[in-house]
């Protein structure tokens, strides 16, 4: 062996001879970071699908609760209350009649979805006989509007919607207060009330809103919306 081996030998032996120290003092260090590492990104088990239904119903829970909320900047109060080009419309519904419910986005990217319109078409079905008809889309707008208008996120409970001409005969001979071409028979009218909202308010906001016709039952309490003409009364 000659000489430069042998020096190179020395350094190697010496640079180990460090290493090994430097483990030696900080090895327990080094040994509590990993574990801390470890326990940061425990793996939580896979939930159930009803569990995974539950959270998306509570995180939709919290977003519905925002009638108090007050943005503090432009960009927030454009994504909440601006109506003049959404991208996309929501709406939540529950019939008092069959218990259905209903929370969905209907309008987005420009255009009516299909299924979504099929689901709110069931959803209003004449709860009489089970008959399902197209419910136009401007009243759906409409009521969009009109929640955006009241500041709420509560579903519009839905006292009537689509009603069958024969369904409406029936009515009409135990009420005055139905309309022999009710706009109810062609799906462009609605009977509503919001939980804890005096209809007072929904009447007056429908009407600043200028869409179409509003009708006020006080005693019934609700409030009856069409796509018709501007027009009022009160039942």
């Amino acid at each position: 062996m000659n000489e430069s081996d042998i020096i190179s030998s020395r350094r190697k032996f010496l640079k180990n001879m460090a290493y090994g120290s430097l483990l030696m003092a900080g090895g327990i260090g080094v040994a509590n970071a990993k574990v801390k590492h470890i326990a940061s990104h425990t793996v939580l088990p896979p939930r159930s699908a009803n569990n995974h239904q539950v959270r998306v119903h509570d995180t939709l829970h919290q977003h519905h609760q925002l009638s108090s909320y007050k943005p503090s900047s432009t960009i927030e109060t454009h994504s909440l209350f601006d109506r003049n080009s959404p991208s996309h419309k929501m709406l939540a519904f529950h019939n008092t009649h069959t218990g259905d419910q209903l929370n969905l986005t209907y309008f987005e990217e420009g255009r009516y979805i299909k299924d979504a319109l099929h689901e709110i078409n069931h959803l209003f079905r004449d709860y009489h006989d089970g008959t399902v008809h197209p419910i136009d889309p401007a009243l759906l707008d409409q009521l969009y509007d009109l929640k955006h208008t009241l500041e709420v996120r509560k579903p519009f409970h839905i006292v009537s919607g689509y009603r069958s001409p024969a369904t409406n005969a029936d009515l009409r001979k135990h009420s005055d207060g139905v309309a022999k071409n009710s706009l109810h028979m062609e799906g462009r009218a609605i009977d509503i009330r919001i939980e804890g909202l005096d209809t007072r308010r929904i009447r007056n906001a429908a009407l600043a809103m200028q869409r179409g016709g509003v009708g006020y039952y006080g005693r019934s309490d609700f409030v009856h919306l069409d796509t018709g003409s501007v027009r009022t009364w009160a039942g």
